[in-house]
């Protein structure tokens, strides 16, 4: 009866249905039911006539819109369906049924040709990541090819191959509705949220396995790589933003794992916090992945609308499926949407992107995004395999003996990730903070940069009533009322004058200075700061975007976490500035952190999993700011 119904379904090309294969499972669940296209997120439809329901969701990119970040907007529905039917398939009966004949590629390539894509790399880590815009981003551009084949066969015969070849993803799916169709099998659990309890599981570091598979030694020289690890730490620290803002104990990290997948290995960190957020609220928070826009994220969104010459689609967007649970809500669970091909109309597209970082070499980004469309394409079956340029080995297919990640060098490289990281969140935190500065109260001031989430969750660690606003919410009234302004870390150039966000920071650092009120400047507003006690500001040779330093901080060493392009510099040597007493590099001159009556700053991020020493050196500065 159950496979009856999916034949069905496939036969009526007005039919709406969607196949989940989870991993570990050994059924294939089938969702069906009626289409519904919504605006908002808020709008999609959990309850009706009083009743629950499980809904699954297609979420596009264009959604960031959401929290008021810019897209181009290419219509891409928010569509909806309404679970009326929910089966599960036994696997091993169903791939008997799936359709099996190759589907031949036609007109096939890139839409952006090699050295297109390579000056656009290059482009964005001069004017982009070397102006300050951010700390990586990611670019895409589409394979795309015509098939002659009726799309939903194609899409079943697809979705066959990755069950029967693919292995280590997360969702293996595919989605049929009116005009849009997708197949794919996602290695990443962007959110899931059960019982309480949210999971967000930022992946990086993309090793694509040479001929014969992936060995240790070969593992090895990638895990090595320090641009693969930098990668990695980078990601997580946005999605702990995203943590912070959902979760009330910040979210904390365990790690670092493999995602071996049948041609690809990707290394990966969990993160966890409790929430009792609205599982639709929550979707919001996180939208979407840093693994496939950049950092920081409202940034991010900026430079892919200045960079990619074609909307998103819903490449970077959610898969999400809404069920009801046992206390009248409903739990989430939402893979992000990569590996995934699109059909319409006989025409095939697989967005791919590479994320670009101040190590990028051009040419090799090139290279990473012909091996993630060659990886998907080889996957589905749609290429020959020597095209793939990746021959498996018995070791690649699906339940292969493969435990190159118990190895004990592999684990113990893996594991010595994380003595450079911060043990505050590698700890549980707890919600009852009962820190040194209790009844203060204070307000972070967010400069377009969300580690704002990450240093408020730390300083009501530290006992602080913390709220978060928006540098252009905040009036004079606000600035004046609390015990302690926090101005916040952001993007940009802080000697632009034509930048309204870089002349309002300098407003609220100046008003708090002449009023000689408590005052912590972070980063970006490090550098206003010191740019108003006459110190000259200069961009640095190299970035420091993701860069963990350490440097010396009014009498102590401590190891933190960098995330700047510009940097404010004195002649080495120097430890005072009109009212302030400077630290800065003996060498250099560029200075770490600055302390005077009643405020003090710090260039680096104190809230990074990058700052070992972050929490501790947080409490000084803030304590020599309220005394």
């Amino acid at each position: 009866m159950t496979l009856s119904r999916l034949a069905e379904l496939s036969a009526d090309p007005t039919a709406s249905f969607v196949l989940i294969a989870r991993d570990g499972a050994d059924t294939v669940e089938l969702l069906s039911g009626d289409v519904v296209d919504v605006d908002l997120l808020a709008d999609i439809p959990l309850m009706l006539d009083g009743t629950p329901r499980e809904i699954f969701a297609l979420v596009p990119y264009r959604q960031v819109r959401e929290r008021g970040f810019v897209a181009q907007d290419d219509g891409a529905p928010l569509r909806c369906v309404i679970v009326d039917e929910h089966l599960h398939l036994p696997t091993p009966a169903l791939l008997e049924q799936l359709p099996n004949t190759p589907v031949p590629l036609r007109d096939d390539g890139f839409d952006i040709a090699d050295d297109e894509y390579a000056a656009i790399v290059e482009k964005v880590i001069a004017d982009e990541i070397g102006r300050g815009e951010g700390a990586n981003f990611v670019i895409r551009r589409d394979f795309t090819a015509n098939i002659d084949v009726d799309d939903r066969t194609a899409a079943l015969t697809w979705f066959r191959a990755l069950l029967t070849h693919e292995r280590g993803a997360y969702w293996t799916f595919a989605v049929f509705t009116p005009g849009h169709i997708a197949v794919g099998a996602s290695p990443e659990a962007h959110v899931v949220a059960r019982e309480g309890v949210v999971t967000m599981n930022p992946i990086s570091g993309t090793f694509r396995h040479p001929a014969g598979g992936a060995t240790k030694d070969t593992l090895i020289d990638f895990l090595a790589s320090t641009k693969e690890t930098e990668e990695l730490f980078m990601v997580v620290d946005e999605e702990l933003k995203m943590m912070s803002a959902v979760c009330s104990d910040g979210g904390r990290i365990t790690g670092p794992h493999l995602k071996e997948m049948s041609r690809l290995t990707h290394t990966e960190y969990m993160l966890r916090g409790r929430s009792a957020l609205d599982p639709r609220d929550i979707l919001r928070e996180t939208m979407f992945a840093p693994t496939v826009t950049g950092s920081p994220m409202q940034n991010a969104c900026a430079v892919i609308r200045r960079h990619e010459r074609q909307p998103r689609g819903y490449y970077s967007g959610v898969a999400a499926l809404f069920t009801p649970n046992a206390d009248g809500g409903h739990d989430l669970d939402a893979p992000i949407l990569i590996r995934t091909v699109y059909l319409q109309d006989g025409t095939l597209r697989v967005p791919v992107g590479a994320t670009l970082v101040r190590h990028s070499d051009p040419l090799g980004e090139v290279s990473e995004t012909h091996g993630k469309a060659a990886g998907v394409l080889g996957a589905i079956g749609a290429i020959d395999r020597d095209r793939v340029a990746e021959a498996r080995s018995d070791a690649d297919a699906p339940g292969g003996e493969r435990a190159l990640a118990d190895d004990p060098a592999i684990a113990a490289l893996l594991s010595s990730r994380n003595a450079r990281l911060a043990e505050f969140w590698l700890n549980p935190q707890g919600e009852d903070f009962t820190g040194p500065f209790a009844g203060h109260t204070a307000v972070v001031v967010d400069a377009e940069d969300r580690f704002t989430t990450m240093l408020a969750h730390q300083l009501r660690h530290l006992g602080l009533a913390v709220t978060i606003a928006p540098w252009d919410e905040m009036t004079d009234a606000d600035i004046d009322a609390a015990d302690l302004v926090v101005a916040g870390p952001g993007p940009g150039d802080p000697r632009d004058a034509t930048s309204a966000r870089i002349s309002r920071m300098r407003e609220i650092v100046g008003r708090r200075l002449e009023a000689e009120a408590p005052l912590l400047a972070v980063c970006l507003s490090h550098q206003i700061l010191a740019d108003r006690l006459g110190i000259a500001l200069t961009p640095l040779a190299a970035p420091h975007q993701g860069l963990q330093k350490a440097v010396p901080v009014f009498g102590e060493d401590a190891s933190i976490g960098f995330y700047n392009t510009f940097t404010a510099r004195v002649a080495p040597g120097t430890t005072t500035v009109a009212s302030a007493e400077v630290s800065a590099d003996d060498a250099s001159g560029d200075v770490y952190a600055l302390r005077g009556a009643h405020f003090a700053s710090v260039q680096g991020h104190l809230e990074s999993i990058l700052s070992r020493d972050g929490i501790h050196t947080l409490e000084r500065l803030v304590s020599h700011a309220l005394s």
